[in-house]
This record gives C-alpha cells, structure tokens and sequence, in this order.
C-alpha cells in the first residue's frame, strides 16, 4: 500500500497547517457521493485514529482510515498553479471513469 505527495503538494499541506497553527498532517479519503459514485475529501489531521493507515512524503503525514484505504492504494497527491487557479489533483490509478465536471470518479470492485 502506498500514497506518494509530490513536493509542489507537501509544500502546500505544511504551508496550510504552519497558517493553521496544528496539526499532524492531511486526512485523505473518499464518501459515496457524486455522479460517478465516490469523491475525494481532504481535511486537516489532528489525530490519528487506531484504524489509521500513516504514509509520510518531503516531512509530511497523510493519515487514510482503513474504509478508504483500498480506494487510495498507489495515489499521487499533487498541488498545481494554471493561470490564476490553484488546486489538489489527485492522480489515482484506481479511477476507471469519471464525472464530466470532475467532482466525482468511479472505482471497479
């Protein structure tokens, strides 16, 4: 089981929980929901639970619960800047079809 961050994303999670003033890292996971069946969420961390999953990437942790683990397995977690926007993109090899506005991905059993 592995989730990677690139740089360019550590570099954001740190720079967002420094502003914040705590936390241990950024909690990852997926809820039904969306079109396509599942999507993303992302909050901060400030605990990990006994069902947590730990990876750490360029000194930063991402906690995953066990539920969303297999949904997460081998992500790539990247931060990137286009024109005036700035966002997550998650690079996910699981994802085998995804909604047209993005929001939402489906992932085979």
């Amino acid at each position: 089981m592995s989730v990677k961050l690139t740089e360019s994303a550590a570099v954001q999670v740190q720079d967002q929980l420094n502003k914040r003033g705590k936390g241990l890292g950024l909690r990852l996971g997926v809820r039904e929901s969306g079109c396509s069946g599942y999507s993303y969420v992302i909050d901060f961390a400030d605990e990990v639970k006994s069902a947590d999953t730990v990876f750490e990437a360029h000194g930063v942790k991402v906690i995953i619960n066990q539920d969303s683990l297999g949904f997460l397995d081998g992500l790539e977690l990247d931060f990137a800047r286009e024109g005036i926007n700035s966002a997550f993109k998650f690079n996910n090899p699981n994802v085998t079809d995804a909604c047209g506005c993005g929001e939402s991905f489906t992932v085979d059993s």
